[in-house]
């Protein structure tokens, strides 16, 4: 039986986007780099969406004593979005019909494969492709903003997907075509 009480979750498959896994990344120069990325979760996966808000609740409950000042606040900043309200999906498709949320960690998280067997090529972890991921809830009160956050734990990455926004290609799949022979033109 699982404890309903516990901030850590196991999500289902995630879609992983703006994945910085392998290296920290800041978004601006006043931010402090970390490792980070945005999980899409289906809206369909009411078991994952049920185990973060019930994480959530205990990380509020946790952050009464220490972050609250002994109460938990009527308004809290919920760091979990709907993609279908707060994005643009004709610019970024992939959010329609998920929620959404960036994770972070100043420590790497593991990652590992279908096998359990750890990834060590960063090319394999990339913005498109599938995971579950380990995360953790922790209640934050950072200048007058109070509400809970995710930190990430770890990643199992499930199988491969379509490459999101300005991610490089992978070499294999440009040069998928065999070259074609020279027909003897010259072009200049």
């Amino acid at each position: 039986m699982s404890d309903t009480k516990t901030t850590k979750v196991i999500t289902g498959e995630c879609r992983l986007s703006y994945a910085h896994v392998f290296e920290k990344h800041a978004n601006s120069d006043d931010q402090e780099p970390k490792y980070s990325v945005v999980l899409l979760i289906p809206k369909s996966d009411r078991a994952t969406l049920k185990k973060i808000r019930d994480a959530q609740q205990a990380a509020l409950e946790k952050g009464k004593t220490t972050k609250f000042g002994g109460r938990i606040p009527p308004k809290w900043v919920d760091t979990l979005h709907d993609g279908d309200e707060e994005k643009d999906t004709e610019e970024a498709p992939e959010y329609a019909g998920h929620m959404y949320m960036t994770v972070s960690a100043q420590q790497a998280p593991g990652i590992i494969d279908r096998d359990r067997q750890p990834i060590l090529d960063s090319r394999e972890v990339y913005s498109g492709c599938y995971a579950r991921a380990s995360i953790n809830a922790y209640p934050f009160n950072t200048s007058g903003n109070k509400g809970v956050s995710f930190g990430l734990n770890n990643l199992q990455k499930l199988r491969d997907g379509e490459v999101l926004g300005g991610a490089a290609a992978k070499a294999e799949d440009d040069f998928a075509d065999d070259l074609a022979p020279d027909d003897g033109e010259d072009v200049l």
